[in-house]
């Protein structure tokens, strides 16, 4: 029976009460509908307050940052310039992917890493190392992408791909190829977090391109510039449609250095294959004209990324081309050494320039006997010819007369024994021996034999390329000793000065003109028009008792070849400094010196004959330097 039949067939009572629950029903659904509609309601209205009213500046920004970025303007560095103005390091345009970490998905990291050919692992680490800086900050990726590394980001960085990534244009460095200069100009690289631990790197962050080596570290306050930001209205796709707001930035200074491309580019041919140093000093100034180091490394692989493979060969082999040779190698000076052994003797009278020596081929000092180089001896000997001709036992017996604490306090005062302070990061020090040495580093009395060895620049004597330049630069120029420098300055360090002897200076002079003019050990480096004036020296590597055993091999075992050399014989103006590792002989070292000699006058002949006219850049006002 329908529920309607059946209603009415009921009392007249039940049917009352029936009507009376249909309706309570009916109000109960339509109040639950009501306080549901409430509910909805005031959770709609404080999700509506979250938003406009508690979070609304935080979701303002947000909304902002969805269609604004900020794009680093990254600032380029100065460039190096010779001493004539000709460029040297330079800048070229270069594309860096950048991630700006405020929409970074870290689901998106690997894709992003294979996209532009690196290891995953090493973005993620990248990002940990960066986590610490304002997440506004982006974060470099790579720098200097390839064409196909570039298509990749252009094709996904669109809002429903990776819109974190960001395309910068910035300047990468170019250096000289074949690592010309690569050890006076360094190279550059991001900060490690070992460097911002240091007070050196302490005001700059993760991710900064610094100099790590040579004059790009020794400079790199000043060559860097200040970075500038610009605020654009991009797209969905990510592209610009709008520039808001733009700071350019600063480029870094230029600075003109003191090298002579000339002279650079001939000391680097004249070691090209050989391992050895080769320095060019100015004596008048302290103005470094070249500089070589060999083996070298290509300064380009460092401008973004160096790779394992390229660092592994550096690291290994023996060679260490990172090595700056010519302010860093340390090496028994040999021969040429003997000059300042010369001028103890002038300087404290214990010898005349006419006092002889009988060299049979060797000398007894302290029970045992030491050979000259030359077996058959050189027969009578004075100071001129115990230069002109490098004879051992001349120098024996004179560094026997004068002690080891004279021979050290003249050496000292030319320079060897301590850094010459040039603007280059790493300087070594040298050795120079002396009494309070030994007893300070090895609590032992000095010994006078020890003095014979010393006294031909073997022993515990140790100097750099740059020292031994300085030291007999500044005793040629008549006891005024400049400090090096590579880089132009507006103001100069005052010299430090010695009262010499005139009579003292001319004979070692003289001595040094016989060394290549009279024939003497030098005489196949003799320059027709030029007083060019020099001393050879070979030194031992090793001592004679390693030597005859036979555990090294032939080119261990081969002497240093040292020559360092001057011109003119009067004031002269440029002094050269060449050491071969392994080279044997310092007449092997000395074409070196006399291929960059001839050069320097050849190019001032060339200049004369045409008129001397300023560099471009002596127009500028180089910035003042610290």
């Amino acid at each position: 029976m329908p529920y309607s039949d059946l209603k009415h067939a009921l009392p007249p009572e039940a049917e009352k009460r029936i009507s009376r629950d249909d309706a309570r029903f009916a109000l109960g659904r339509i109040a639950a509908f009501q306080y549901i509609a409430l509910g909805v309601f005031l959770f709609l209205l404080a999700g509506f307050w979250v938003l406009q009213v508690r979070d609304a500046e935080e979701n303002s920004q947000l909304a902002e940052r969805n269609r604004i970025k900020t794009v680093p303007v990254l600032a380029p560095r100065g460039k190096l310039l010779d001493r004539d103005g000709r460029v040297i390091v330079d800048n070229e345009a270069a594309i860096t992917l950048m991630l700006t970490r405020e929409t970074l998905n870290p689901d998106h990291l690997d894709a992003i890493a294979r996209g532009v050919h690196m290891d995953p692992e090493d973005l993620r680490a990248r990002l940990k190392r960066f986590q610490s800086r304002p997440k506004y900050v982006p974060m470099v990726v790579k720098q200097d992408l390839a064409q196909d590394e570039i298509a990749f980001v252009e094709s996904h960085r669109d809002a429903n791909t990776f819109p974190e990534m960001e395309l910068v244009r910035n300047q990468r460095r170019l250096y000289p190829r074949n690592g010309l200069g690569a050890h006076v100009i360094g190279y550059v690289g991001e900060v490690s977090e070992q460097e911002l631990d240091s007070s050196d790197f302490a005001k700059y962050v993760q991710g900064d391109i610094v100099g790590k080596a040579g004059l790009e570290r020794q400079y790199n306050d000043m060559l860097m510039g200040v970075d500038g930001q610009r605020r654009v209205v991009v797209d969905s796709g990510g592209r610009e449609r709008e520039v808001l707001e733009s700071k350019e930035a600063t480029p870094g200074n230029s600075l003109q250095l003191t090298l002579d491309l000339d002279l650079q580019v001939v000391a680097e041919l004249a070691l090209e294959g050989k391992k050895g140093a080769v320095v060019v000093l100015d004596p008048r100034s302290g103005e470094v004209l070249a500089m070589v180091s060999r083996p070298a490394y290509d300064p380009n692989a460092f401008a973004t990324r160096v790779t394992p493979e390229y660092w592994r060969q550096l690291t290994s082999g023996g060679d260490n081309p990172l090595l700056n040779r010519a302010i860093q190698a340390q090496f028994a000076p040999g021969s040429t050494f003997k000059p300042i052994v010369a001028l103890a003797g002038l300087e404290t009278g214990i010898i005349g320039d006419h006092d002889a020596v009988s060299c049979p081929g060797g000398a007894n000092f302290f029970g045992r006997y030491f050979h000259c180089w030359q077996k058959h001896g050189h027969g009578t000997v004075d100071l001129h010819r115990g230069i002109v001709q490098s004879c051992d036992v001349y120098f024996y017996t004179l560094g026997n007369k004068l002690g080891i604490d004279n021979i050290a306090a003249y050496a000292e005062m030319a320079g060897l024994g301590k850094r010459t302070g040039i603007d280059l990061p790493n300087e070594a020090e040298g050795l120079m021996p002396s009494t309070k040495w030994k007893l300070r580093t090895q609590r032992q009395k000095w010994y006078a034999g020890e003095t014979i060895s010393v006294a031909i620049g073997q022993g515990a004597v140790t100097a750099t390329p740059l020292q031994l330049a300085s030291a007999i630069g500044g005793i040629v120029s008549g006891g005024v000793w400049h400090r090096p420098r590579l880089v132009k300055a507006t103001s100069t360090v005052e010299p430090r000065r010695m009262e010499l002897k005139p009579e003292s200076v001319a004979s070692i002079v003289s001595g040094m003109y016989g060394v290549v003019n009279e024939g003497g050990t030098a005489a196949a480096s003799r320059i027709e028009g030029v007083e060019f004036s020099g001393k050879t020296g070979s030194a031992q590597q090793i001592s004679n008792e390693l030597r005859k055993s036979g555990k090294l091999d032939a080119n261990e075992s081969k002497d240093n070849g040292w020559f360092v050399g001057f011109a003119p014989r009067q004031n002269p103006e440029i002094v050269v400094v060449a050491l071969l590792e392994g080279g044997e002989h310092g007449s092997l070292a000395a074409p070196v010196a006399r291929d960059i000699v001839k050069s320097y006058f050849d190019k001032k002949l060339r200049l004369t004959q045409r008129g001397i006219r300023p560099s471009p850049f002596a127009l500028l006002k180089p910035p003042a330097l610290p």
